[in-house]
């Protein structure tokens, strides 16, 4: 976890996302997933990037599978946007820093 990233979790979900007052970015992903590994820091220098406009969360599915299942995550990493409590985009399995970032920027405006 970084300074510009929360720890999202099965019991924080409700209050951290769907009750952000920023549009937030949710990764899903586990510590032994190697793909994950490689979006993490891209995320944290994207929170860096967009301090104050947007938020990143992340959920490590290993300790809380629950929220993952009834998203029905069934690959990592996963990342959902969510601007004013409502999932408004998704990126499935490792991607580019330039193809997150656009999917922020139509988010954040």
């Amino acid at each position: 976890m970084s300074e510009h990233s929360i720890e999202i979790t099965d019991q924080n979900f409700e209050g951290q996302v769907m009750q952000s007052d920023l549009p937030i970015v949710v990764d899903f992903w586990a510590p032994w997933c190697g793909p994950c590994k490689k979006v993490g820091p891209v995320l944290d220098e994207l929170a860096a990037e967009f301090q104050g406009r947007l938020r990143v969360g992340k959920l490590d599915v290993a300790q809380h599978q629950m929220k993952a299942s009834e998203l029905g995550i069934r690959s990592i990493p996963a990342l959902l946007f969510y601007n004013g409590g409502k999932l408004v985009g998704s990126l499935i399995g490792a991607q580019p820093k330039n193809k997150i970032k656009d999917k922020i920027e139509e988010m954040v405006g």
